[in-house]
């Protein structure tokens, strides 16, 4: 669907990142808001705490105990890591190795392979594992009952029966590309994201073909197919009551509804949250819903409010690079970018205070995965065990307190909407790329 000749990832975050300025203004300063926006306070000449993109800079806390600590490192060269998904002790990863490899307490537990070519998504649901694939496949694995550490592929989406059924009937052919059709049950280009609905019954896939398809999971049939957007889909995230957020390299970020339709159903489009020349490159929502979080090309977070009719809230800048992946647990967000960190921002309201920034990555970092740590709850202490994967081949796993000290930290309440919107002249990147595929 590009109308640019085709690049690996790894090729088009070294394109983006070969023109940035080294004055970007997009450097971590402590105790950073997301009302903070201004050009003036953003100006690589008012910074006033060094980078730590050239040192690890990590927040003690005062008991024996950090706030952050890096636990431990998954290597396994076979490839980068692309995709992630976390349950329990159980982290599945995903890379270009076209293997899918299951750690249980830090360790190697097991791993199956697929012949779909890399695994760009993965996404759990009770006993079944989904993964989305680069050539355009979306595979369905089933844990073994006998044995766990046994992943069996229990099929395909689409099935071969519907593809044969459709392939009957010339009108379920649409055209794809300039003089070329496929069955619209069927994506033509990469998966990039996979996402269930709030009760379970329904598997989005978004594709850079320009499309989002509906899956209905009990009988594995595609539903709707949603011509969502003019360029390739980066991120699906389901919301309550059959809200599904959209975002695309378009640089569009957009709201729809489920609607019954007779056996089936349909999604409307309710509205566009954003506009912008910068590609969306991630979308995230908190447990409750109440916020919505996209990461863009340009390296900023906006984000948007349920109670106001997902009026625009404000914008996080942390990131001197593309934003690749985002993740809200409890009261915190993470951000993981091409520049090699992870910021960590502590949520109270619509403010949001950077309050860590976690260095490590030798590479972008692509995906996050996000457990609470019951131990620790146990003992009063709500942490988050994080899971970082990059292109770098590894993967990182952390512990993150949600109790941060923020005592010598500034609150600033955004002075308005339009405060807190990016400047043109605030984009890390010389200009918007419309085929900036994540």
């Amino acid at each position: 669907m590009s109308t640019t000749e085709a690049v690996t990832e790894e090729e088009l975050t070294m394109r983006s990142s070969s023109g940035t300025s080294p004055t970007s203004p997009y450097l971590y300063e402590q105790g950073r808001l997301s009302g903070e926006s201004s050009p003036m306070m953003m100006s690589p000449w008012n910074q006033t705490t060094n980078s730590p993109f050239a040192k690890a800079q990590w927040s003690q806390h005062e008991d024996s105990i950090p706030p952050n600590a890096l636990i431990g490192s998954l290597v396994r060269e076979e490839g980068h890591i692309y995709s992630l998904a976390a349950s329990g002790d159980l982290l599945y990863t995903g890379s270009d190795s076209k293997n899918i490899r299951v750690w249980k307490n830090l360790q190697e537990y097991c791993g199956f392979k697929s012949n779909s070519g890399l695994v760009k998504t993965i996404i759990l649901s009770g006993q079944k594992i989904f993964t989305g694939h680069q050539d355009g496949k979306i595979r369905v694995w089933k844990v073994s009952p006998k044995n766990p550490s046994v992943h069996k592929r229990a099929g395909t989406l689409p099935t071969l029966k519907d593809i044969f059924k459709s392939s009957i009937k010339p009108s379920n052919y649409v055209e794809v590309r300039r003089h070329k059709t496929a069955l619209w049950i069927k994506h033509s280009d990469a998966v990039s994201c996979l996402s269930l609905s709030d009760d379970k019954t329904y598997l989005y896939s978004a594709s850079w073909d320009r499309t989002i398809k509906v899956w209905r999971i009990s009988d594995s049939k595609c539903q709707e197919s949603i011509h969502a957007h003019n360029d390739a889909v980066n991120a699906v995230v389901c919301g309550s009551e059959g809200i599904m957020f959209s975002g695309s390299a378009d640089g569009t970020v957009k709201v729809w509804r489920r609607e019954p339709r007779g056996k089936g159903l349909k999604h409307a489009a309710v509205k566009t949250l954003i506009k912008q020349e910068c590609a969306v490159t991630a979308l995230a929502m908190d447990a409750e819903g109440a916020m919505v979080y996209c990461g863009a090309s340009d390296g900023l977070v906006n984000f948007w409010e349920r109670e106001k009719n997902y009026a625009h809230g404000g914008v996080l800048k942390g990131h001197k690079l593309a934003v690749l992946c985002l993740a809200a647990p409890g009261s915190l967000v993470f951000s993981g970018s091409a520049d090699k960190t992870i910021c960590v921002w502590k949520r109270d309201g619509v403010i949001h205070t950077c309050v860590s920034v976690l260095t490590g990555h030798e590479g972008p970092v692509k995906c996050l995965a996000v457990e609470e740590d019951r131990e620790a709850a146990a003992r009063g202490d709500r942490r988050w065990i994080v899971y970082s994967g990059s292109l770098d081949k590894s993967v990182k796993v952390w512990s993150v307190s949600e109790m941060m000290n923020s005592n010598n930290m500034q609150h600033h309440r955004l002075a308005s909407d339009a405060d807190s919107l990016p400047y043109e002249s605030d984009s890390s990147f010389s200009s918007g790329r419309p085929n900036w595929k994540n």
